[in-house]
């Protein structure tokens, strides 16, 4: 089945609202990219497409391009909460049909909420979380939350796995996770048999519920 191309509009291009850009561009969909300084519309314009360069907290602007239109706007303003909190009205009001906010703490992301966001982020904390975690702990590599409570896991074999079987440890019952991949070297082994043996070098792609992860990995 062919993939659906969507339509975003992404407002602000700083680090945030840049790689959110570029992502979607590469993943085939639509995008138009918009910010005031003429320097970052530039650096978008190639990978976008359309980057306009103009004060998306202008009404008359905003309203110009149409935000009912697209599937979705990423509001992506710096350190200008008032600007996001108002690009964010406007959007909602215009009609666009879903709205994610970038938030620089949780006071602003409140605010965000009320006003109308469908979705709010932090990038900026929830990377130094991130960080933190991986700093913190003995066997994790990497993250990707997909859920509130569910994500899935890059992380080395924990030591009392080593040189025993999927089936043996019956991780599925005892642990309650699924191990969809193993790195062995350059080796990938998708979709593990229950036989395969863990190694001391493996890295194992973890899939399961927060909690239960957090237990094998020492969170």
């Amino acid at each position: 089945m062919k993939k659906q191309r969507k339509q975003f509009l992404v407002i602000g291009l700083g680090r945030f609202g840049s790689s959110v850009a570029k992502a979607l561009s590469e993943l085939g969909h639509e995008v138009l990219a918009l910010d005031k300084q003429q320097e970052l519309v530039d650096a978008m314009a190639p990978y976008v497409t359309e980057a306009i360069c103009a004060d998306s907290s202008d009404e008359d602007v905003l309203r110009s391009v149409e935000p009912s239109v697209f599937d979705a706007a990423v509001v992506s303003i710096g350190q200008d909460t008032r600007g996001s909190i108002l690009i964010t009205v406007l959007c909602k009001e215009m009609g666009c049909p879903y709205v994610i906010a970038k938030a620089q703490d949780d006071l602003h992301g409140k605010v965000l909420t009320k006003v109308g966001a469908d979705k709010v982020v932090y990038p900026e904390r929830d990377m130094g979380q991130r960080l933190a975690r991986s700093l913190s702990m003995n066997h994790f590599i990497d993250m990707m939350e997909l859920a509130d409570n569910f994500e899935m896991v890059e992380c080395a074999v924990p030591d009392e796995w080593e040189g025993r079987s999927i089936l043996e440890l019956n991780i599925r019952r005892n642990y309650g996770i699924s191990i969809v991949a193993i790195k062995r070297g350059s080796k990938l082994i998708p979709s593990p048999t229950a036989e395969e043996m863990f190694s001391a070098d493996d890295v194992l792609l973890m899939l399961g519920e927060t909690d239960k992860i957090s237990k094998i990995i020492g969170r």
